[in-house]
């Protein structure tokens, strides 16, 4: 029993330190993530909007971001609740993993769609190209 004492005690210390650098690594990402989407907008209003859908782009980019975020969260919570199971921490670890794959669900689905129209609208520039070449009469 000795031994175990210590071994335990290492062990919350260690996992609390764990729990604080996973929740760092989080607001870390929520800000990188910010600081992201703001030169993104800020280079989608020096170019004058060429993108068909900037805003599309710029809130898929920052909900990417919110989810890898929530990712670490979540892992946090995971090492909160094995150390100190309480009914607190299991709510919360169970809350904080709905939101994320509810997040993540309706995010791959936008991104797939963002990615389908911009292949679309891509075509149809290019085709209008195409077809002002082809209209154009030079000698």
């Amino acid at each position: 029993m000795a031994v175990e004492e210590p071994l335990e005690h290492w062990l919350a210390g260690s996992a609390e330190l764990l729990r604080l650098l996973l929740e760092s690594i989080s607001i870390v990402c929520v800000a990188l993530g910010l600081l992201i989407i703001l030169g993104q907008a800020y280079r989608e209003r020096r170019q004058h909007a060429r993108s068909a859908r900037p805003f599309n782009r710029i809130r898929l980019t920052f909900g990417s971001w919110l989810s890898l975020a929530l990712e670490f969260q979540l892992a946090a919570d995971i090492v909160a609740t094995t150390t100190a199971p309480s009914n607190e921490n299991l709510i919360k670890l169970a809350v904080v993993a709905v939101i994320r794959t509810f997040l993540n669900v309706f995010l791959a689905r936008e991104v797939e769609e963002e990615r389908q129209e911009e292949e679309r609208l891509l075509k149809e520039r290019r085709d209008e190209r195409s077809a002002e070449f082809s209209k154009d009469p030079s000698p």
